[in-house]
């Protein structure tokens, strides 16, 4: 079994299914289980189908040079977004996301809506549900395919682990909402977010770089070094903001949102 595949997935894909989660539990609470449950399971048939047919593409006529090099600039675009975000909220300059926030604002629209049945079928909370869980599935579905493919150079055993990983994501999230009953508010979000933005820059450099040609030092231990290069400068530009989170926050102890 290829670990950092699983790894990888699974660090990456509870993030987003978290989030979805928090929506479906709004709308199963608010509205009732079954538009909820139904909404989910559909886009989940959507999200597998994505998976099986681009990712089939992927390895069939693609090689794996080129899927590095692409996909390896496209992950630490990606990585930096999700590290910009959690290096701000560190510093004090975005506040910290709420999930438990994002859950009650959730239910308040929907019980905006007004005259809901609790016992029949509801087309918007279909919806809703639906939209959560397949916006947030697609980042998992283009997860797979990224680590899966470009992990190794055996891409269909590659995209097999990363379905492992992410499959294993989506247990631990269903089984602890189950028995939470209620948003998973006690997962440090913001520190997952900060750990998968660091691996997704990590493998992109790595994967980036020998798409180019370029043969590191130590082959896959490199990753380790990269790994604490990211570290150290993250923890030089939080050092480096905090000062100007803390004046943000004296002058307006409002400012910030939970934002995404």
């Amino acid at each position: 079994m290829l670990w950092s595949a699983v790894v990888s997935s699974f660090l990456a894909s509870i993030v987003e299914f978290v989030e979805a989660l928090t929506i479906v539990l709004a709308v199963g609470v608010t509205i009732n289980w079954r538009s909820s449950l139904s909404g989910a399971g559909v886009a989940m048939l959507l999200l597998a189908a994505l998976v099986a047919i681009f990712g089939s593409a992927l390895v069939i006529f693609i090689p794996i040079e080129i899927l590095r090099l692409v996909i390896g600039i496209i992950l630490v675009l990606f990585g930096m977004q999700w590290l910009k975000k959690a290096l701000l909220r560190y510093s004090g300059l975005k506040a910290i996301h709420d999930e438990a926030a994002i859950y009650e604002e959730e239910m308040r629209e929907l019980k905006a809506q007004g005259g809901i049945n609790h016992r029949e079928f509801n087309a918007f909370g279909f919806v809703t549900s639906l939209k959560s869980v397949l916006l947030e599935g697609l980042e998992v579905a283009f997860i797979v395919i990224t680590f899966g493919t470009t992990a190794t150079a055996d891409k269909m055993q590659g995209i097999w682990n990363a379905t492992i990983g992410a499959s294993l994501a989506f247990l631990v999230v269903v089984v602890f909402g189950v028995i939470a009953r209620g948003p998973l508010t006690k997962i440090p979000e913001n520190t997952l977010k900060f750990i998968v933005g660091i691996m997704l820059v990590t493998f992109g450099t790595f994967w980036s770089g020998e798409g180019m040609g370029i043969e590191w030092p130590f082959s896959d231990w490199f990753l380790f070094v990269l790994v604490a290069f990211f570290l150290l400068l993250s923890a030089v530009i939080v050092q480096w903001l905090k000062p100007y989170g803390s004046a943000q926050t004296k002058l307006n102890p409002n400012a910030g949102g939970g934002g995404a």
